[in-house]
């Protein structure tokens, strides 16, 4: 009686772990570190380069532009206090200034329009990345037979089996040959509504 309750028992078992383990292969879960793929793939190193030497390019024309702005800044000061209280009333000061202003403020919207030029560009590779990295992530799923996958960061703990890292950074590296490091393409205009 003892050995045919063990036998039952042990079928059941047998049983349940079967299923468990078809559950399993047919909803199972994969784990992708997303952050050291978007750090490792090839594309993305060369446009983070790309990107660097544009922030750098950036930097230096903001110091090309400020540098006579700062020069001027000083001199026209030096005028004023050598003028003392005649300052304000010397028509010629106050034109310096007035081309100092226009001069500044024609430098601040060509760095405003750079630094948007910039974030764009940053904007543009990081779309391109995500949503050839998600159609990978979604082909290595499906190859997988998984049901869900999730970015290694939200979990607390995982089994490295379930870790598509590596087979996911090569598909990326295989289908993301190049990344275009230029702005987002500019939105069609908008369409005007027609009147009566």
């Amino acid at each position: 009686m003892r050995n045919s309750l063990i036998l039952a028992a042990a079928s059941v078992l047998t049983i349940s772990a079967a299923s468990t383990a078809s559950a399993q292969q047919r909803g199972g879960v994969i784990v992708v570190d997303s952050e050291s793929i978007i750090q490792n793939c090839n594309a993305c190193r060369t446009a983070r380069t790309q990107l660097e030497q544009q922030l750098q390019a950036a930097q230096q024309y903001s110091t090309t532009l400020s540098q006579p702005l700062e020069t001027e800044a000083r001199a026209i000061e030096a005028a004023a206090k050598a003028l003392g209280a005649k300052a304000n009333s010397d028509a010629a000061l106050k034109k310096r200034v007035d081309a100092y202003q226009q001069r500044e403020n024609t430098a601040r919207q060509q760095l405003a329009q750079r630094q948007q030029q910039l974030r764009s560009t940053q904007a543009h590779v990081q779309q391109q990345i995500g949503t050839r990295l998600i159609a990978v992530v979604e082909q290595v799923r499906a190859r997988r037979g998984a049901a869900i996958a999730l970015n290694k960061q939200s979990t607390l703990a995982n089994d490295p089996t379930i870790d598509v890292t590596a087979e996911t950074l090569a598909a990326l590296n295989q289908q993301l040959t190049s990344i275009s490091v230029t702005p987002l393409p500019q939105q069609a205009t908008q369409q005007q509504p027609q009147g009566r």
